[in-house]
C-alpha cells in the first residue's frame, strides 16, 4: 500500500535474505502491520493452522522438487490478514529472450531488449496492416481487427490499443467514440477542465482504472480513500456486488458539482463496464513494451522470432502448423526435423538468410532426454544406419518409430515408409538379426503426398509440403468456391462462397451469441461471423466441421474484411482420411 519497512525493523522481526519468499513477504506483513493474530511463529516457520492444513484448504505438490501449491481463495486471504502478491508469468518473455539469443548468436554481435530502436516506422507500419500473428497480445482476432481502424503510429497508442479492446471498454460504450474523435468524425467534447485535465490524453474517453478514479475525485469530490474503495468494488461488484451504493454518492457530488444528469449516469456506466476487465494505464503500458518488441522482432528478424515462438510453445492464439505457415509467407525457408542435423531445439540455419531448422522437441512421443541423447551421441560421429542410431543413442524401439513416422531419418535411410519398416526389424541384440552385406532388403513404395501431409500433422504438427487445402483446390474451384485470398480482395457487399479448416471458434460473452470463425487455407484466413440466429439454426456445422464451408456476404471497413456468413455446410468428407484430431483448434 505504498508504505515503506526501515532495515532495522526487518531485521527485528527476523528478516533472513536467503529465506523462501513467502516467508519474506510473512515478515514484511509483520513489520508492517505486526503479525496476523490468526497466525504464530513456530520452531523458526508460522502455523497457519492448528490442526492439519489439509482440512482447510487443497494442497498439491508442484512440479518443481520439494514444493507444495496450496490452493487457497483470495478471499479468504484477506480475511485472514495475509499479504497477498501476485506473481504473474508471461511466456512471450520466454519467447523474447530465445529469440534475442538465437539472433545474438547468428550475427555475433550481443542484442538485448534494450537495443531495440524505439518509434520504429516498419514495425508501426506492420502492426497497423494487422500482421501480427505471433506478437504478444495484438494477436487475437478482435485486436487485428482493431488495428487498422485504430492505426497506432506511436507507443502511446499501443498501450491504447491493449487496453480498449477489453471488455470493460466494449461494455462501457467506449470504443466507438473514442475511434470517431481518434478518426475526427466528432469533435472531443469535456464539461469542465478538471474533467479534460483527466480524459485529455484518451480523447475525452475514460479507458483506464485510474481515469474512473481522478474523475470520482475531481468530479464527484470523492477523496482518494473513497476513490480506492471504488476500484475495489469495480472488480468485485459482478460477484459480490456493493457497486451500487456508489452510485448515489457519484451522482449526486455531479450534479452537486454543476454536471448534466446524462454525462453521470455516463460515466456509472462506463464504471459498471470496468468490472468486466477494465486495464489500469501502468498495466497496460508494461504490455505494451512487450507487444512493440515482440513486433519489432518479427518485423525485422522474422525467421528468429517464429524460430523463438516453436521453442517457447505452448504459447499464443497459434498453433505451430499456424507459425510456421506465418513464417513462410514472410519469406522464411523452414527445413524439416532430421537425426543428421537437427538439435533438441529448432534453430537457425544457412550461411546468408537464416532460415530455420526444425528442432527434435517437434517430434510427438520423442521426450527431451531422449533427444538431448540424440544429439550427445551424434557430436561423438556421425550416425551409420539405424541400427548404430538405437545403440549408441540408447534410443528405446518406441523412440525410434516416433523418430521413423516423423519422418526424421530421411537422410539416413529414405522415405517414413522404408524408416518404418526397418526400425520395425530393430531388436535389442541387433547381431543375432544382422542381414549379410549382400541381401537386398525389400524397399517400400513411397507414401503420396496425401500421406505425407497427413502424417506430419499426426507426428510433428507441422507439414512443409503443400497445405491440404491446395491439394482439394482444383475440386473447390469446379464449385466455384473462392480461395481467402479471394474474399480478402472481393467487393464490400459481395455474395461469395470459402471453405477452410477451423482453426478458431469463439463467441465472447459481450457478442450476444455472436459466433468467431476463422478459416484457413493455403492463401490464408478468412473472418467469418456468425450471427446468434444462424448460430442456432446451423449449431451442427459451426460446431462440429473441421473443413467448414460458409456461404455469405462480405462485409469490408478499409482493411478489416469479414465474411457475414449466410449458410455452412460441413465439408469434413472432403478431407477423406486427414486425420486433424491432433491440430491444435482453439
Amino acid at each position: 500500500d505504498g508504505r515503506t519497512v526501515a532495515p532495522d525493523r526487518l531485521i527485528e522481526a527476523g528478516f533472513d535474505p536467503e529465506a523462501p519468499l513467502i516467508q519474506m513477504l510473512m515478515l514484511m506483513t509483520e513489520a508492517l502491520i505486526g503479525f496476523p493474530r490468526h497466525l504464530s511463529q513456530h520452531s523458526g516457520g508460522f502455523v497457519i493452522a492448528r490442526d492439519k492444513l489439509t482440512r482447510l484448504v487443497p494442497i498439491e505438490n508442484a512440479a518443481m522438487p520439494n514444493r507444495t501449491v496450496i490452493q487457497w481463495d483470495k478471499d479468504d486471504l484477506d480475511a485472514l490478514g495475509l499479504l497477498k502478491v501476485d506473481v504473474l508469468a508471461l511466456g512471450m518473455l520466454t519467447a523474447i529472450r530465445k529469440t534475442l539469443d538465437l539472433i545474438s548468436d547468428w550475427s555475433g554481435k550481443p542484442i538485448v531488449m534494450q537495443d531495440i530502436a524505439q518509434d520504429d516506422p516498419a514495425t508501426y507500419q506492420m502492426i497497423q496492416h494487422a500482421d501480427t500473428i505471433g506478437v504478444f497480445q495484438i494477436e487475437s482476432r478482435a485486436q487485428m481487427s482493431m488495428l487498422p481502424r485504430l492505426k497506432p503510429k506511436c507507443f502511446y497508442d499501443l498501450v491504447i490499443e491493449v487496453a480498449i479492446v477489453r471488455p470493460g471498454p466494449i461494455q462501457g460504450g467506449m470504443v466507438h467514440p473514442y475511434l470517431r474523435r481518434r478518426n475526427r468524425e466528432e469533435p472531443e467534447s469535456y464539461p469542465s477542465p478538471a474533467v479534460e485535465g483527466v480524459l485529455k490524453r484518451t480523447l475525452g474517453v475514460p479507458i483506464f482504472q485510474e481515469q474512473v478514479m481522478q474523475l470520482a475525485m475531481v468530479a464527484a469530490d470523492f477523496t482518494a480513500g473513497e476513490a480506492d474503495k471504488l476500484r475495489r468494488a469495480m472488480a468485485a461488484w459482478k460477484r459480490k456486488g456493493g457497486l451500487e451504493k456508489f452510485r448515489d454518492k457519484l451522482v449526486n457530488g455531479m450534479l452537486a458539482n454543476g454536471y448534466e444528469e446524462e454525462f453521470a449516469e455516463r460515466l456509472y456506466k462506463q464504471i459498471q463496464g470496468f468490472g468486466e476487465y477494465g486495464f489500469p494505464e501502468s498495466h497496460a503500458a508494461s504490455f505494451a513494451l512487450l507487444v512493440y518488441v515482440s513486433s519489432w522482432l518479427k518485423c525485422h528478424h522474422p525467421a528468429a522470432f517464429a524460430c523463438g515462438l516453436l521453442n517457447s510453445q505452448p504459447l499464443g492464439f497459434y498453433s505451430p502448423a499456424q507459425l510456421v505457415q506465418d513464417a513462410q509467407r514472410h519469406g522464411v525457408t523452414v527445413l524439416p526435423v532430421d537425426v543428421m542435423i537437427s538439435d533438441c531445439d529448432c534453430v537457425l540455419a544457412g550461411s546468408e538468410n537464416p532460415q530455420i531448422r526444425l528442432g527434435l522437441r517437434m517430434v510427438s512421443h520423442l521426450g527431451k532426454a531422449a533427444a538431448e541423447q540424440l544429439v550427445a551421441a551424434r557430436a561423438q560421429a556421425p550416425f551409420i544406419d539405424i541400427a548404430d542410431l538405437q545403440r549408441r543413442a540408447e534410443l528405446s524401439q518406441q523412440e525410434i518409430e516416433a523418430l521413423a513416422s516423423a519422418d526424421a531419418l530421411h537422410t539416413l535411410i529414405g522415405h517414413r515408409r522404408d524408416a518404418l519398416w526397418q526400425s520395425l526389424g530393430l531388436e535389442r541384440d541387433t547381431k543375432l538379426f544382422t542381414a549379410p552385406a549382400d541381401t537386398d532388403l525389400a524397399t517400400l513404395i513411397a507414401p503420396t503426398e496425401a500421406d505425407d501431409i497427413f502424417a506430419d500433422f499426426r507426428t510433428v504438427g507441422v507439414t512443409l509440403r503443400r497445405h491440404p487445402l491446395a491439394l482439394l483446390r482444383p475440386a473447390l474451384i469446379a464449385q466455384h468456391i473462392r480461395s481467402a485470398e479471394e474474399v480478402k480482395n472481393a467487393r464490400s457487399g459481395q455474395l461469395i462462397r470459402t471453405t477452410g479448416l477451423v482453426t478458431c471458434r469463439q463467441r465472447p460473452g459481450t457478442a450476444k451469441g455472436t459466433v468467431f470463425v476463422t478459416l484457413e487455407d493455403e492463401t490464408g484466413y478468412v473472418n467469418v461471423v456468425v450471427w446468434s440466429h444462424i448460430a442456432v439454426r446451423q449449431r451442427n456445422p459451426l460446431v462440429h466441421a473441421k473443413l467448414l464451408f460458409v456461404a455469405g456476404r462480405v462485409e469490408r471497413q478499409g482493411e478489416v474484411v469479414h465474411l457475414i456468413a449466410g449458410k455452412l455446410i460441413d465439408q469434413t468428407a472432403m478431407l477423406g482420411e486427414l486425420d486433424f484430431s491432433t491440430r491444435e483448434f482453439h
